[in-house]
């Protein structure tokens, strides 16, 4: 191994000689091109966000809009060729169909007059007389803007302007600020034309669809496994043999429990005779998939514990000597705190964007003066660049989170004077990571991503694919998700220890990559031995937040069943739980990990005599 250039100080005040593997105080940036690179994939994104905010309107797609222009719920400005168009919406919060019994849909269009109106008709309205007296007394016309109320039974194309009679009862439900019709025949037309379009759409459109629909419950689900995930490291800072036994068992009657709710909706929408709308088809689906889905993942994880269980008071000892270098840095508890605010700020941007990318489009006037939005040519690829930023940013972060903890734990570990820690060791790890190694972290986290963009690229590939391809194919597709899923753990656990090396070598990413690997291969066997079950446990962890989750996610959804399809909210629900179980728990990970490979470049380097004594632990050195 190369020695470092440059003078040295121990935590006792002197000048050392030069070392292998210390904490280096004079740095140099490292992997430069790769930060600029980032800078410039952004500016790309800051490039797509300026065009969506002036070319897309989200309101048009949370709150509804009419035929003629109008987005409902707010003051408009008038479409030229449009005369109905540019009104005081404000009071209208509900879109209204004139032939909402007899829906049909052409080009991804439905084929029915749209108004805004301030309240749904509650009763059946049989007659104009009845339509007249509704809107007197509700303040809420159902017939066209340019027919006065007096008009109704007097105008000979009231007919033609005003809904469809008997106009069924209806109300507002929570999808988009819809009147829906209670009338069942009604209903059920309505609903199938509804998702018949969110069918014909593309998948962009799709998931627009599918994060509005379930939008609340996501939000909710991810502030409850924020809970759970506080709740969590907690637990592991104080952990006791009766702690662990106590996770074990929540986590195996989570997973019991969310298999045996999945497989029983499964059989109540299976035997359901009123399962007739698409969604509902769709839904029970999703729910075989993810009953059988969850159960394989139940077996193998039971059997792990099996196999696993005669190492648990080894694991107990090991999350106390963790849970020590904690409590030498205490404020390491409140970093995922900090990473979770930035991901969630992030997330909200990317949704934003997102909603203003799908609904970017110019008005053009059609016949009869309303209006319609087409589409700009190039939004797929924008949303795709969006979709990259997504992933490659949310990897950035993470990996910004764990090169600080690694940084804070390597400088507590090489300090002789174990009971005088060094001061805001938190902040100068941020401080060294904001001033020399952010590219590190940028061509760590775009390693990330190349393996998770191809393997969404399969998924969209199956999907398109799923109704012509053979048996043969099925397998060839998930033999390619194993093995990216492998590869991507495989990445993930080098990443790791490449950031711990350059926050103690300061190298850039290849050269910390190579040197990490080549101690690792040194004590693979020993390090093995001390992390497997202690990363085990904490995964365990994230499947109890998931499990839990999602549960609270399968009873929020169970209420709306009908026009409501799952797969997406749910699938989301599932992805931010593991995303913050994750973030929380990656400060155990991550300092497990590093403290092990400090250990072992520790055992390297020295060999605890006077002259070169270890900085080891006494109790991690009986522990190794």
């Amino acid at each position: 191994m190369e020695r470092r250039g440059g003078r040295q100080q121990d935590s006792g005040g002197s000048v050392s000689e030069l070392r292998e593997w210390r904490p280096v105080v004079y740095r140099k940036c490292t992997d430069t091109l790769w930060l600029l690179l980032f800078f410039l994939f952004w500016a790309g994104l800051m490039f797509i966000t300026g065009y969506a905010v002036m070319a897309g309107a989200a309101e048009r797609l949370v709150l509804g809009y009419d035929s003629f222009g109008n987005i409902c719920g707010r003051k408009n400005t008038p479409v030229k060729g449009a005369p109905l168009s540019g009104q005081d919406m404000t009071n209208k919060k509900y879109v209204f169909f004139l032939n909402s019994c007899s829906l049909e849909m052409q080009s991804l269009k439905i084929s029915s007059v749209s108004l805004c109106v301030s309240s749904c008709p509650q009763e059946q309205l049989n007659s104009l007389e009845d339509l007249q007296s509704f809107a007197r007394n509700n303040g809420s016309c159902l017939c066209v803007y340019n027919l006065n109320v007096s008009s109704y039974t007097l105008n000979p194309k009231a007919a033609e302007l005003c809904p469809a009679l008997p106009v069924p009862p209806s109300k507002s439900f929570p999808l988009f600020n819809r009147c829906v019709p209670q009338n069942p025949e009604c209903y059920s037309k309505y609903a199938s034309v509804l998702i018949s379009m969110v069918n014909e759409m593309d998948v962009f459109h799709r998931i627009l669809s599918g994060i509005l629909a379930g939008r609340d419950t996501v939000i909710g689900m991810s502030f409850l496994a924020l809970a759970f995930s506080f709740m969590l490291v907690l637990v592991f800072r104080f952990i006791r043999t009766l702690l662990v036994h106590t996770l074990i068992a929540l986590v195996v009657f989570g997973l019991l429990f969310v298999s045996g709710v999945l497989w029983w909706l499964y059989y109540d929408y299976r035997n359901d005779p009123s399962t007739e709308l698409e969604t509902e088809k769709e839904n029970v689906k999703f729910l075989l998939g993810y009953a059988v889905f969850s159960t394989i993942v139940t077996v193998v994880l039971l059997s792990l514990m099996f196999v696993l269980r005669r190492r648990l008071q080894f694991t107990v000892q090991l999350f106390r000597i963790v849970g020590k270098i904690i409590g030498r840095i205490p404020f390491l508890l409140f970093q995922p705190l900090w990473t979770f605010l930035i991901l969630i700020v992030f997330w909200l941007f990317w949704v934003a964007v997102l909603l203003s990318l799908g609904t970017a489009g110019t008005a053009q006037t059609a016949s009869g003066g309303q209006v319609e939005y087409r589409a700009l040519s190039g939004i797929s690829y924008m949303a795709w660049y969006h979709f990259i930023g997504l992933i490659w940013t949310s990897e950035f972060i993470l990996a910004c989170q764990q090169m600080t903890i690694a940084g804070a734990v390597v400088t507590c570990y090489f300090n002789r004077n174990k009971n005088n820690p060094p001061r805001h060791p938190v902040l100068s790890s941020i401080s060294v990571l904001f001033c020399y190694h952010l590219g590190t972290a940028v061509k760590g986290s775009f390693l990330i991503a190349i393996l998770r963009i191809p393997r969404i690229v399969l998924l969209y590939l199956y999907n398109i694919l799923k109704q012509k391809e053979s048996a043969c194919a099925k397998c060839l597709f998930k033999c390619c998700f194993c093995w990216f899923w492998c590869q991507e753990g495989c990445l993930r656990y080098f990443n790791q220890h490449a950031y711990t090396t350059t926050a103690i070598n300061g190298t850039n990413f290849c050269t910390s990559a190579k040197d990490a690997v080549f101690i690792l291969a040194k004590n693979s066997a020993k390090l093995a031995s001390i992390s497997c079950f202690g990363d085990f446990i904490l995964f365990l962890g994230k499947v109890f937040v998931v499990c839990f989750t999602i549960f609270g996610g399968l009873m929020a959804f169970n209420y709306h069943r009908e026009l409501q399809a799952w797969v997406v909210p749910l699938l989301l629900v599932g992805f931010f739980a593991y995303l913050m179980s994750h973030s929380f728990l990656s400060v155990f990970e991550v300092t497990a990990d590093a403290m092990f490979l400090c250990f072992a470049i520790d055992m390297e380097t020295n060999d605890g005599s006077e002259e070169k004594p270890y900085f080891v632990d006494q109790e991690l050195l009986g522990l190794g």
